[in-house]
């Protein structure tokens, strides 16, 4: 009795906002379109971003031609605006919304290398998690096993590292290691570390 009830409360929910214009202090997180093609690419070109990426070749014109399809097909993700100087400095997307997990990915995210080491990732990571926790309870980001980089921000920004190595056709043979964000856990105190 208690399913049924709750498979027709999740039927009757609307769908959630999955590309709205969130906007922080430095960065507009909006969302992406055909027409972003030249700038994003040119940002997104740098042999250095992609480097430990699972991906890495993506700066490459018919890989980040995929990626980029890919984002707009989605319906789910951004662009990031410099709002200083409007640049295009990166990119983000939701993925995979489980409405009975309560659970969303948030991935395929790149910064421009001129913004890293400094608050833009956790601002534009604050701007994501906040919406998301609109509508789900637990976010989860996939980070290849040897991207370092991005595993060492996952720790900065409070996430956790679920046990094992996970692959998906989506991502290739490449194993990956998931981190998850658990909403009482950003509310009581995590969300400070992307502040």
């Amino acid at each position: 009795m208690r399913r049924q009830a709750e498979r027709r409360y999740h039927q009757t929910m609307p769908e959630p906002d999955f590309q709205p214009t969130l906007t922080g202090p430095t960065v507009v997180v909006r969302p992406i379109t055909a027409d972003d093609w030249f700038e994003l690419f040119a940002a997104g070109s740098d042999p250095e971003i992609w480097k430990v990426h699972p991906r890495s070749n993506r700066y490459t014109e018919p890989e980040f031609r995929k990626y980029f399809d890919s984002a707009v097909a989605s319906k789910m993700a951004f662009v990031f605006v410099d709002r200083s100087t409007g640049e295009l400095i990166g990119s983000s997307r939701y993925y995979g919304h489980e409405p009975e997990l309560s659970e969303i990915e948030i991935g395929w995210t790149f910064v421009v290398r001129k913004f890293w080491g400094g608050a833009t990732n956790r601002e534009v990571k604050r701007l994501m998690l906040d919406h998301a926790f609109t509508f789900v309870d637990t976010v989860i980001l996939w980070v290849g096993e040897q991207n370092w980089r991005s595993q060492g921000a996952m720790t900065k920004i409070g996430g956790l590292k679920r046990e094992g190595l996970f692959t998906r056709e989506l991502s290739g043979a490449t194993p990956h290691v998931i981190f998850e964000i658990r909403k009482s856990r950003y509310e009581q105190g995590g969300r400070a570390l992307v502040a």
